[in-house]
C-alpha cells in the first residue's frame, strides 16, 4: 500500500502537465463582449470588465481593431505565451491579428471598456499610416493611425462647432464615438439629420457619398473611423 501511495505522488507532477488548458469560447460566447453591430464587414462589440476581474479565455478568428475606452492598465495573458501588462490612455486605438486565444485581466480600479472591431473582409495586409501628420480639415483635426486588412484607421478631434466641409466617401466606414456626440450630417440628396452617439457606441456609414458633419454639441468630439479601401469597399 505505503508503495502504491509513493507511486501516485510520483506521477502527480506528469498527470498535471497532461491536463488539457483552460477551456475556451468563442467571443460571442465570452460575457463581458456586447454585440453592438454585425454586418458583411464587422463585428463590434462593446467591452466591459470590471476592475480587477477578468474575461474568460475567448478565442479571436478574424484580425480585429480595438479602441480603449478612459485610461486602462491591463494584462494580456495569450495563451501559450507569458502575461503581458499593457497602459491604455482613452481613446487609444491598437490593430491585432487573429487566430489566438487570451484572458484579458483588468488590473485598475475603474471599469476596462472597450470597442472591439473584428475585420471580416481582410484586404491587403498593408501597413501603411502611423507615421502621417495630423491634418487639419475645417473645424477637425484628422490623425491617421494606420491602414490594415484595407482598412484606414483615423483619429478625428472635431471642435465645438467645427465642420468638416462637403467630402466624399468611396467605401464604408465605421464610427466608434470616444466621448459623447451629437454631430449634424448634411448628405447631398437628403434631408439633414442629427446623430447622437454615447460614448463607446458605433454607426455604420455606407460608401458612395458625399457629405458634411458639423459638431453640433458645446465641447469637443473625438471619433475614431475604420474606413474600408479598394474595390470591395465601393
Amino acid at each position: 500500500m505505503t508503495h502504491k501511495i509513493a507511486v501516485l505522488f510520483a506521477l502527480l507532477p506528469t498527470l498535471a502537465l497532461a491536463q488539457p488548458p483552460a477551456s475556451e469560447v468563442a467571443i460571442n460566447a465570452e460575457p463581458h463582449h456586447h454585440l453592438a453591430l454585425e454586418n458583411a464587414w464587422v463585428r463590434a462589440y462593446q467591452v466591459e470588465v470590471a476592475p480587477h476581474a477578468a474575461t474568460l479565455m475567448h478565442r479571436h478568428g478574424p484580425d480585429y481593431v480595438f479602441v480603449t475606452l478612459g485610461a486602462a492598465e491591463i494584462e494580456n495573458d495569450v495563451a501559450g505565451k507569458p502575461p503581458v501588462s499593457l497602459k491604455l490612455q482613452d481613446g487609444e486605438t491598437r490593430f491585432t491579428a487573429g487566430s489566438f486565444a487570451h484572458i484579458a485581466k483588468n488590473l485598475g480600479d475603474t471599469p476596462f471598456r472597450n470597442v472591439t472591431v473584428e475585420l471580416l473582409q481582410p484586404g491587403p495586409a498593408t501597413a501603411a499610416g502611423g507615421d502621417e501628420k495630423p491634418r487639419q480639415v475645417g473645424g477637425a483635426t484628422i490623425t491617421p493611425l494606420f491602414t490594415k486588412d484595407g482598412v484606414r484607421v483615423s483619429d478625428v478631434h472635431l471642435k465645438a462647432g467645427g465642420a468638416i466641409p462637403r467630402h466624399h466617401h468611396n467605401g464604408p466606414h465605421l464610427l466608434v464615438a470616444v466621448t459623447d456626440l451629437n454631430l449634424r450630417n448634411e448628405t447631398e440628396g437628403q434631408a439633414a439629420v442629427t446623430r447622437t452617439l454615447k460614448a463607446g457606441e458605433v454607426a455604420w456609414i455606407p460608401g458612395g457619398i458625399t457629405h458634411t458633419l458639423t459638431n453640433v454639441a458645446p465641447g469637443e468630439a473625438r471619433l475614431i473611423t475604420l474606413e474600408f479601401l479598394g474595390e470591395g469597399a465601393r
